[in-house]
């Protein structure tokens, strides 16, 4: 007997395989519609009114007044009945008008005489009777998109972001002849200074993420956006190999750039709230806060020769984006959208750390020790305290 079988069961047609997929999506369409039309909630119900969440994410003042784009966020469609500002209530327009379903934004209008410089407050009052508040610390009025205020905005945007990390990259010449132990050192100061970001651009990440709209999970959003960050930039610097010499340092410059997004984001956003003044000792601070970026970058080039046209570039990765963050900051700003950004930047400064790790253990004569030796773990140490102690001047 043939140790050979065959089958008597015929082959699946096609639309036999599309009917086994329909149905549970059908099930399940189903059961949705059966808990929908029949009420099965309805015997659980104790009269209470539904839950309602609303999110202040812009706050505009102008001649006209007040405008604030709230966000719905309650388990139904919630109305805002009345506004109180300063505990006076004050009438408003909404647009749109009406109930704010769950997710929707909307623009609430109110013509009150703001002062400059003084605190207000302004509270939400629903149908139900609850009660959402909303603290403007420092009343300026909200730059508008105007070219002069564009130039200013880039202006400050540069000082504070490209101007550093050109000071940074300009110590270059002067570590050029540096042995196998400095180089160490210095690319071990660089995941130092990476590693004191990572913590710095979770931490803010984090504290945007409990400022936005509860629909969009925060802290969540944060996690997830900083883990596909990290595998996307993984996966595109590993595709020829791993990455080296001025492949490492542009990868860094991406990571610090990320980071200046969203320190752009936050500073042009302090701005049109009116929430932080950026004084000169601020600035410096600032400055001097970043100047350390650049001499990370710069590491990984001291065996190399980059021509002016590859370290002018990048400076701009690294620096460039926090003139566009703070453009996007004083114009367009929301927590969710700073969190966001901070969670993709925490993601491509971990990549970075993974990779410039990995550089020194290559270049190590003992690569598993790589990590382990003094001027690594001194460079580590410096790198840190190094941004801990130049934070000092730009924490507010």
């Amino acid at each position: 007997m043939s140790l050979e079988q065959t089958s008597d069961v015929p082959a699946s047609r096609p639309w036999t395989k599309l009917l086994w997929a329909l149905a549970p999506l059908a099930l399940l369409i189903a059961a949705l519609w059966w808990l929908i039309a029949g009420n099965l909630l309805g015997q659980f119900s104790n009269g209470a009114p539904p839950v309602e969440n609303l999110t202040i994410e812009r706050t505009i003042l102008d001649q006209n007044g007040l405008r604030l784009l709230v966000r719905g966020g309650g388990s139904a469609p919630m109305t805002i009945a009345q506004v109180q500002v300063d505990a006076a209530y004050w009438r408003f327009t909404q647009d749109p008008p009406g109930e704010i379903a769950r997710g929707s934004a909307a623009w609430v209008a109110i013509p009150f005489p703001w002062v400059l410089g003084e605190a207000h407050k302004v509270t939400f009052v629903t149908n139900t009777g609850a009660t959402f508040e909303h603290d403007i610390p420092v009343a300026v009025e909200t730059p508008q998109a105007t070219s002069l205020n564009f130039a200013a905005q880039a202006m400050l945007g540069a000082f504070v972001g490209i101007v550093p990390v050109v000071i940074g990259l300009m110590f270059y010449p002067a570590l050029r002849g540096a042995g196998p132990a400095l180089i160490s050192f210095l690319l071990a100061m660089t995941i130092g200074l990476l590693l004191f970001l990572l913590i710095d651009t979770m931490e803010d990440a984090l504290e945007f993420a409990g400022r936005s709209a509860t629909i969009f999970q925060g802290p969540m959003m944060v996690i997830l956006a900083a883990a596909a960050s990290f595998i996307v930039l993984l996966g595109i610097s590993r595709r020829q190999g791993q990455p080296s010499g001025l492949a490492l340092a542009t990868y860094i410059a991406i990571g610090i750039g990320l980071h200046n997004l969203g320190e752009g984001l936050a500073i042009g956003a302090a701005f049109a709230a009116g929430a932080a003044g950026l004084g000169t000792f601020l600035v410096m601070g600032f400055t001097l806060h970043n100047i350390t970026e650049g001499v990370g970058i710069a590491a990984p080039l001291l065996k190399l020769q980059p021509s002016l046209a590859r370290f002018a570039g990048l400076a701009l990765i690294a620096g460039g984006p926090a003139v566009i963050g703070m453009w996007a900051g004083s114009l367009a700003y929301a927590p969710h959208w700073s969190a966001l950004a901070l969670a993709i930047g925490a993601g491509a400064i971990l990549q970075v750390i993974i990779e410039v790790g990995a550089f020194l253990t290559r270049s190590s004569e003992r690569p598993l020790n790589g990590l382990m030796t003094p001027p690594v773990l001194a460079g580590i140490a410096v790198g840190v305290a190094l941004m801990y102690a130049t934070a000092m001047l730009v924490k507010i």
